[in-house]
């Protein structure tokens, strides 16, 4: 083997290292406080679950995704309500967009999950123009 291709073979493994690291580093930040399971159809009417990160305020619980949206965020958004389980209870809810509370939300999520939001952060991109999901439990 020429020294090009083992030099090629070196940079190519470690960067290989590189993004494992990363995934991994990722998966701790984002595992290590609470998370929660929310479950909602999708098109085809199939249950999906996607575990996310959620805080409180006054009386309110709340997810929060980035200013260009997701999976999960595009399922609520088709739904009249979702099923969240926290601390291994399940119960439906409406949700409401509150994008006025974009920067308290993202203070709140900072705090609690506190070096975890920023690796998540720059993984994921900016949390500028987040759209927090304001959770309303149904009777």
């Amino acid at each position: 083997m020429n020294k090009f291709v083992k030099i090629v073979l070196f940079c190519v493994a470690g960067l290989l290292i590189v993004v494992i690291a990363i995934l991994g580093i990722t998966q701790i930040a984002s595992e290590r406080v609470e998370v929660v399971e929310l479950h909602v159809a999708d098109a085809s009417g199939e249950m999906v679950t996607t575990r996310l990160w959620m805080v409180d305020d006054d009386g309110f619980q709340y997810l929060r995704t980035g200013a260009d949206g997701s999976g999960w965020y595009s399922r609520i958004e088709a739904s009249s309500s979702i099923e969240l389980t926290r601390n291994g209870e399940t119960r439906r809810y409406t949700t409401e967009d509150r994008p006025e509370k974009s920067e308290l939300i993202n203070q709140l999520m900072r705090e609690k999950y506190t070096w975890g939001d920023q690796v998540v952060g720059v993984v994921a991109g900016s949390r500028e123009g987040a759209i927090p999901v304001e959770l309303h439990p149904m009777n």
